[in-house]
C-alpha cells in the first residue's frame, strides 16, 4: 500500500475500516451540517503571500502551549469514543502524540479510561471534563486527574445540551454497537477492525463504568449519559471548577467576543476558540472565521487556542496568522487512527508538520513564532473581506 500523502487519503482510508456508524460519528456535524462543512471550506479562502529570494535555512517550529514546550503549536482534540475508531485508540493516539512532541487530550466520553493513559504512556497530557449533573462524579473526575499527572485540564463549556446529529441518530450510535442486522452486516465488512476490538477489553466509556454508582451495562449507561450533561453549567461553576482543580485550566468552546471576555476574567490559562466541529450549533460561524474578533477582544489576557476544520498544515498557519497562539486537530488524527493505528496518527502528524514547514518557508519565514497577519494576501482585513465576501 502506498504512503498516505494527505489527510484526505487517510480519511478515504478510514472509511473503508472503521465500522460505518463509528465513521459517521467523527466525520459529521449537526442538522444541515453546514457550519461543519464551513469550518474546512472557508480556510480555502484565505490566501497567502509566497515570497522569494529569502534565507530559508534552520527553520523551527517549536512553540509553547500554556507554558509547555510542544515541537509544533498543534495538540491532538479531545474526541469521544476515540477508541471506537481503532480497538484501544485512545493509549494508540497519545503514544502517537508523545513521540511527536505533541499534548494529547483525553476525552471524558473516551473508551480508555484516565488511568489507562497513565498507565500506558510515560508522558502527562491533557484531560477534557464535561460538566454533569452528578457533580460528585465530576468531583471525582477532577481528583482522578490530578492523581493520573494531567497537566492540563479542558473544560468544555459548549455541550450543555447535545446539538442534533442526524447520522448519529439514523445509526443508533452506541459504545459498543448494538447487535442489529445492519450493525452485523456492516461490521463483517470489517474484519480488521473486529479482529482488533476482539482482542481488547476496553470497549465502553471507560471514564463512567465502574466509577458512577448504578452505571455496570450499556442500558443504564446510554440512558445515564442522555441526562447528564448539565444545562445549568454557569461562569460559577467554572470559577468552582478552577478552585478544585489548582492547575493549568484550558476553556474551550468559545465563539463569541463576549464569551471570550468572561473566559478572560475566569483567570484561565487559555481558551479555545471551537464550535465542537460544527456538532452543535449548525449555522454558527466557522471557528477561522470567528477568530479574529475573539483576538482583538482578549488576545493579550489570555492564550487564544483554535480548533475547528484543520485538514493541513497550511489552515494551521493560516490560523496562526489571523492571531491563534496554537492549534487542535481532532477529525484528522481520528481518520489516521482509523485507517492505520498507531502508524496512523504518527502519519497525520507527520503530514501535518511537513505542510506547516514547507507552508512557512515558501511564506518567507524560519520561525514558527514570527508568523502574523503580513503572511496572508491583503493582511487580516483581506482575510475577512475574503470570508465575508464568500459568506453573502
Amino acid at each position: 500500500m502506498a504512503q498516505p500523502l494527505t489527510i484526505e487519503d487517510l480519511r478515504l482510508l478510514a472509511k473503508r475500516r472503521v465500522p460505518r456508524m463509528f465513521y459517521d460519528y467523527a466525520d459529521s456535524g449537526a442538522w444541515t451540517e453546514g457550519t461543519y462543512r464551513a469550518n474546512e471550506t472557508d480556510f480555502a479562502k484565505i490566501k497567502l503571500r509566497q515570497r522569494v529570494a529569502v534565507d530559508m535555512t534552520n527553520r523551527t517550529l517549536e512553540s509553547t502551549m500554556i507554558g509547555e514546550k510542544v515541537a509544533m503549536p498543534v495538540a491532538l482534540a479531545p474526541t469521544g469514543m476515540t477508541g471506537m475508531q481503532h480497538a484501544d485508540g485512545e493509549i494508540l493516539a497519545a503514544k502517537a502524540a508523545a513521540k511527536a512532541g505533541v499534548p494529547f487530550t483525553l476525552s471524558t466520553m473516551s473508551i480508555c479510561s484516565i488511568e489507562d493513559i497513565a498507565n500506558h504512556t510515560g508522558n502527562p497530557f491533557w484531560f477534557q471534563l464535561y460538566v454533569m449533573k452528578d457533580r460528585d462524579f465530576s468531583a471525582r473526575l477532577i481528583e482522578r486527574a490530578k492523581r493520573a499527572g494531567v497537566s492540563a485540564l479542558v473544560l468544555t463549556l459548549d455541550l450543555q445540551i447535545l446539538g442534533q446529529r442526524h447520522k448519529d441518530i439514523r445509526n443508533g450510535l452506541s459504545a459498543p454497537p448494538k447487535p442489529t442486522l445492519a450493525n452485523l452486516i456492516n461490521l463483517a465488512t470489517k474484519p480488521r477492525w473486529c479482529l482488533k476490538m476482539l482482542d481488547t477489553p476496553r470497549r465502553s466509556f471507560g471514564n463512567i463504568v465502574g466509577h458512577v454508582s448504578g452505571v455496570a451495562d450499556m442500558s443504564s449507561l446510554s440512558s445515564w449519559t442522555a441526562d447528564q450533561f448539565d444545562p445549568r453549567l454557569d461562569w460559577d461553576d467554572v470559577k468552582r471548577i478552577k478552585d478544585q482543580w489548582g492547575g493549568k485550566l484550558i476553556i474551550k468552546g468559545i465563539l463569541d467576543p463576549e464569551d471570550a471576555e468572561m473566559a478572560a476574567q475566569s483567570g484561565a490559562d487559555a481558551l479555545i476558540v471551537s464550535n465542537h466541529g460544527g456538532r452543535q450549533l449548525d449555522g454558527a460561524l466557522s471557528s477561522i472565521e470567528s477568530l479574529p474578533a475573539i483576538v482583538d477582544q482578549v488576545g493579550n489576557r489570555i492564550e487564544v487556542h483554535f480548533d475547528g476544520g484543520i485538514r493541513s498544515g497550511q489552515d494551521i498557519i493560516k490560523a496562526i496568522a489571523l492571531g491563534a497562539h496554537s492549534t487542535y486537530i481532532g477529525r484528522a488524527f481520528l481518520y489516521g487512527l482509523g485507517a492505520m493505528g498507531e502508524a496512523g496518527v504518527t502519519r497525520c502528524l507527520e503530514i501535518i508538520r511537513k505542510e506547516l514547514d514547507v507552508t512557512m518557508a515558501l511564506c518567507g519565514l524560519r520561525d514558527i513564532k514570527a508568523v502574523d497577519e503580513k503572511i496572508l494576501v491583503g493582511g487580516r482585513a483581506g482575510a475577512m473581506q475574503r470570508l465575508a465576501a464568500a459568506a453573502i
